[in-house]
């Protein structure tokens, strides 16, 4: 005897508009007339003529439609980087190259937060006040991109 023998589901699917014998003829359990008793009808956020709710809430916000595609690093990532790769130049399409960052980002962008022990040459986009200074404290060297 097989699993699916003693599985077995004796149920079966009802049809509906399939004559007044069947109990679930005429109307098919949609009850008179009316929209929804209509085919290809569906009432979608249809709230019974209350205002609806994407109605009643106000609108907020705004959504930039360039969206400004600019990679983030902090000193304590650029820190862990140097020292796994054995580099001292660091660039956007250096980091394309290792697949540290995503190849759609367009900008680079460093932040100050961690620490640097290793003197490093860094051009990106934009940089933190206190990135550039914590660079400089090390000995090394930012260069920020004019576009």
């Amino acid at each position: 005897m097989q699993l699916n023998n003693l599985i077995k589901n004796n149920k079966n699917k009802i049809r509906v508009g399939r004559g007044i014998g069947s109990g679930r003829g005429k109307t098919s359990s949609r009850g008179h007339k009316g929209q929804k008793s209509r085919s290809g009808v569906a009432i979608k956020s249809f709230e019974g003529g209350q205002m609806p709710l994407y109605r009643r809430l106000p609108k907020r916000g705004f959504k930039a439609l360039a969206k400004s595609n600019i990679a983030i690093l902090n000193l304590s990532k650029i820190q862990s980087i140097t020292e796994k790769n054995k580099i001292n130049t660091i660039d956007l399409n250096m980091l394309k190259k290792n697949k540290i960052i995503n190849k759609n980002f367009l900008k680079l962008k460093i932040l100050g937060d961690g620490d640097l022990k290793t003197k490093i040459d860094i051009t990106a986009h934009f940089a933190s006040k206190q990135a550039q200074e914590k660079i400089i404290k090390v000995g090394g060297k930012i260069n920020i991109v004019k576009k």
